[in-house]
């Protein structure tokens, strides 16, 4: 059996109308976790992941609320069909998806993961609305460059995907400016986000008061296993660790690549992304092309993760 394996789960922007429906009409695990999840949140979840619309399911505080649902329905049916000895060393989820890393390993009860996730979405929402901004995918330049972009242009790193890939947040001016840099430094890309917030900065410290405040109110254990925190990019185990660091990770840049690396150090081998999945297996091939990178986005691909972890898989018609 492969050893060294890493749980991702996305965070927003890889969204994508008719998630999860694959899962929840053949595993009747996978539907009531969409029912509990129309439930803790207080909206059918399940109808807009899979029928949309996509202006609805770009929303945050309605997107974070359904791929938060979709990965964890994907993986109980992960759960169902592996046997028991097949354990990660740790999970990493990309901004939300730390919160789905947590749930993934136990930290806390699923009722409490919506209550986070919904207060977390929400309160980002409004202060989008209240202090509006926007971020810039920029691809292809060294670190250097982008630290003179940022200095000039007063935009701020808020994540650090890969080593050619970093999202810059600021205000739309900052941004703009920012944009134009890149472009005449010879960027591959730099492409607007369709965000309306500058997510992952200082802008979004009213957000991260109201988490820390729900944070108060859930009780938080040890995970099953460690969960690698954006902020840091560092495993914690901790539960006041992980309180802190989660209502912190809201103003921080994301460290995905530091992130992955730590698993690598650690032993790292094969990484199972759930759906939406693609996006963090793509990083993964930009960080170490060694690493092999399993991508969940259908039931059927869970017969190719049993392959790979050499643990006979059957899915059910």
């Amino acid at each position: 059996m492969a050893r060294g394996l890493v749980f991702l789960l996305p965070g927003q922007g890889a969204q994508a109308v008719g998630m999860g429906k694959a899962f929840y009409d053949r595993f009747e695990e996978s539907k009531d976790l969409y029912r509990r999840a129309n439930k803790a949140f207080g909206f059918d979840v399940a109808a807009l992941c899979f029928e949309g619309p996509p202006e609805a399911l770009t929303k945050t505080e309605t997107c974070q609320p359904a791929l938060f649902a979709t990965s964890l329905a994907a993986f109980v049916a992960f759960r169902r069909l592996m046997p028991s000895s097949v354990q990660p060393l740790a999970a990493a989820g990309l901004s939300l998806g730390e919160l789905t890393a947590l749930a993934v390993a136990q930290a806390f009860s699923f009722e409490d993961g919506c209550y986070l996730v919904r207060a977390r979405g929400e309160a980002m929402a409004e202060c989008a609305a209240r202090h509006p901004g926007a971020m810039l995918a920029v691809v292809g330049l060294e670190a250097g460059a982008i630290e003179e972009i940022c200095r000039d242009s007063g935009a701020l790193g808020a994540n650090y995907n890969s080593p050619d890939q970093v999202v810059l947040s600021g205000t739309a001016e900052q941004i703009a400016d920012a944009e134009g840099a890149a472009k005449a430094r010879g960027a591959k890309r730099a492409m607007k986000l369709d965000v309306a917030g500058a997510f992952h900065s200082p802008m979004m410290q009213p957000a991260a008061d109201v988490l820390a405040r729900a944070l108060e109110k859930v009780k938080l254990r040890e995970p099953d296993f460690p969960v690698i925190t954006n902020v840091t990019g560092q495993m914690v185990r901790e539960a006041g660790q992980i309180r802190s660091l989660l209502a912190r990770q809201i103003v921080s840049p994301v460290r995905w690549e530091a992130s992955v690396r730590t698993a690598l150090a650690a032993g790292a081998t094969h990484f199972i992304e759930f759906p939406p999945a693609r996006v963090l297996t793509g990083l993964l091939r930009r960080i170490d092309k060694s690493a092999t990178g399993l991508a969940v986005d259908a039931p059927q691909d869970l017969v190719k993760v049993g392959e790979a972890l050499e643990v006979p898989v059957a899915v059910p018609e």
